[in-house]
């Protein structure tokens, strides 16, 4: 290469980074507008600010263990359909070593929706299955599994609490899974969470408050009973 040259790469290099960062930036911010937006309308609050404490308060749920350097962000939360929510972006980051062993940070994104119910209980996970999930299962990490071998490989259902799990997981339940086949849910203490595995947009957030309504009213009513 022409060292002549070197100059201006270097020079259209930094305009491409600076461009890019002006770009991310615009789009975070055109982000937090939305949301801000659509928690007035809702009639609820929204805070842009990192919130590591919201991650602890909910350690106990596994979506929220992963990595390091957790926090949410964009929260938004209230009443809404005279129930507590609460909508977050949430941040871990995961390391890694490359071939030539040098360390390095991986920034991962996903969306938390919760509903606060009633009483507490045991824990409950239930996802999609995938290769990965089939391969734990395979060397000894089983999952509990249903008459119905249809709802049984499209999902994962994993609780300590094998009762709990059949009394959530009863045929109307399972029906409304295996029509919406992305849901990956979990249940413990009085919440109920809807995690998603990458940024939801803005329009698409009240409609995972309804999914957890749905599937609140679906749970045996004797459940709250006592």
């Amino acid at each position: 290469m022409d060292e002549s040259l070197m100059p201006l790469f270097i020079a259209l290099f930094v305009v491409i980074v600076v461009a890019i960062a002006i770009g991310s930036h615009l789009q975070a911010k055109r982000r937090r507008d939305a949301l801000q937006a659509l928690a007035k309308r809702l009639g609820m609050t929204f805070s842009a600010a990192k919130r590591p404490d919201i991650a602890k308060q909910y350690a106990f749920l596994d979506a929220l263990r992963k990595g390091s350097n957790r926090y949410a962000y964009n929260l938004i939360e209230g009443e809404y359909r005279n129930r507590r929510v609460r909508y977050f972006d949430f941040h871990y980051a995961t390391r890694s070593t490359d071939s030539k062993g040098r360390r390095q940070t991986h920034h991962h994104y996903c969306s938390i929706a919760l509903l606060h119910l009633e009483r507490s209980f045991p824990e409950l996970r239930i996802y999609p299955e995938t290769f990965w999930s089939r391969l734990g299962q395979m060397i000894g990490f089983k999952d509990i599994a249903f008459e119905s071998v249809e709802f049984s490989k499209a999902f994962v259902v994993r609780s300590k609490d094998r009762k709990f799990a059949y009394d959530i997981c009863h045929p109307r339940m399972m029906e409304y899974l295996l029509n919406h086949r992305d849901l990956c849910l979990e249940i413990e203490q009085d919440s109920l969470a809807l995690e998603h595995n990458s940024l939801l947009t803005p329009d698409k957030i009240q409609s995972r408050f309804d999914l957890l309504f749905e599937l609140r009213v679906l749970f045996p009513q004797y459940l709250f009973a006592g």
